[in-house]
């Protein structure tokens, strides 16, 4: 595990303390990188993925370990699915220390479990998070009364639950 959290992962930046990014006090990890290039993106200094710094996996986990207040953290981007390994060597090590995990993502949960077919890396982040936040924002079902969600096509999605079903279930948030 020591090896693992010496892994790298490009980021754009961190918020150290959301309450906007799921339920409850998180950290926010913006990584660096993404295919999907939304219209209307709220984050496009996040797409070029030669942009951002590298930081160490274990940076990040001291990071999240300073704060006994949060609940959990928040994988965002860009696309946490361009990087992963580091991601889900991060959600793993967050999991073991009783916070949750929720990745947001541009694909959709059908399209991650074909990923997953060919990439365990894939399967590790879909494993490691608990609840996925998936498609692209779209412009057009842009809606602000949505709870963690900026667009009516994005789904919160249980993992663990959706996994042992084989189809994506929606979680069970007031107001999610």
């Amino acid at each position: 595990m020591k090896k693992d959290l010496k892994m790298i992962v490009r980021i754009a930046g961190i918020t150290k303390e959301s309450v906007v990014d799921g339920p409850g006090l998180r950290l926010v990890v913006f990584v660096q990188g993404c295919p999907h290039r939304c219209r209307g993106c709220q984050n496009p200094h996040t797409w070029d993925p030669e942009e951002g710094v590298d930081v160490s996996v274990g940076d990040l986990l001291e990071q999240i370990e300073a704060n006994p207040l949060l609940k959990g953290i928040t994988l965002s981007g860009g696309e946490p699915f361009m990087q992963p390994l580091p991601m889900a060597v991060l959600a793993r090590a967050v999991r073991e220390r009783a916070m949750d995990v929720i990745t947001y993502t541009g694909y959709e949960w059908e399209k991650l479990l074909e990923m997953a077919e060919t990439d365990p890396a894939v399967k590790q982040l879909l494993v490691g998070s608990d609840y996925l936040i998936d498609g692209p924002f779209i412009e057009e079902e842009r809606e602000l009364t949505l709870s963690f969600s900026g667009s009516r096509n994005q789904r919160i999605i249980d993992v663990k639950s959706s996994l042992a079903t084989g189809k994506a279930l929606l979680a069970d948030w007031e107001g999610g």
